[in-house]
């Protein structure tokens, strides 16, 4: 089975275009204003406009309320929203709802604990995402750049398809699903020259990698 590939953070049409040209499954779009990747809704459309049908639009948001998310399904028209913040599984469900758009929830891990915390969004979201927690006092609860023990990943039986996230890049994503067997794979800052500043060669060489590994 083929890995899903999702390049997230993405801000401007040429890094678009390398993720599309290297087969990205998903491009990612940051809506979180701390973020050094965050994009408006105006930037987000035309970036939207250059991606067309070649792959799915992932919309990355962060405790976000209902006005942002239902400007964001109006006028970006994503195949996907990713909830990367606090969201409780019953918020998470009501998002689903509310969007009518398929829902990827976000859960750091740190030890065997977190994985606990699946249990209660596998019924209400469509995939799940498994990142590192961020180190204490970060602003972003994603897209630092640190990984947590793959092993912890090891033989995991999900009812629903999920993805690993944190930490990852060229050099050790082959190894990373090694580890794991994820279906799919989510990197930002694994493949940046500077926060927010992606570099189209590493996009390729990370694409390249993961489908290698595969």
């Amino acid at each position: 089975m083929t890995t899903l590939v999702k390049i997230c953070g993405l801000r401007t049409p040429e890094t678009v275009e390398a993720a599309l040209a290297g087969g990205a499954d998903m491009v990612g779009l940051v809506f979180f204003p701390r973020s050094p990747r965050n994009v408006s809704i105006e930037e987000a459309k035309r970036l939207r406009a250059v991606v067309g049908d070649r792959a799915a639009v992932v919309a990355l948001v962060v405790d976000a309320d209902d006005a942002l998310l239902d400007a964001i399904r109006d006028e970006v028209r994503p195949d996907l929203l990713q909830l990367h913040g606090r969201e409780t599984p019953e918020r998470v469900a009501a998002i689903r709802e509310r969007t009518g758009l398929p829902v990827m929830k976000a859960l750091g891990v740190s030890d065997a604990a977190d994985l606990a915390r699946a249990a209660a969004y596998a019924p209400v979201a469509d995939r799940l995402l498994f990142d590192a927690k961020p180190p204490q006092g970060a602003v972003l609860p994603g897209g630092n750049g640190v990984a947590f023990d793959w092993r912890l990943l090891a033989g995991l039986d999900l009812p629903k398809p999920f993805m690993l996230s944190g930490g990852l890049d060229p050099g050790n994503v082959a190894e990373a699903l090694a580890v794991t067997r994820a279906p799919g794979v989510d990197v930002s800052s694994g493949v940046e020259r500077a926060p927010g500043d992606k570099d189209p060669e590493r996009i390729a060489a990370f694409i390249k990698a993961a489908r290698g590994a595969a």
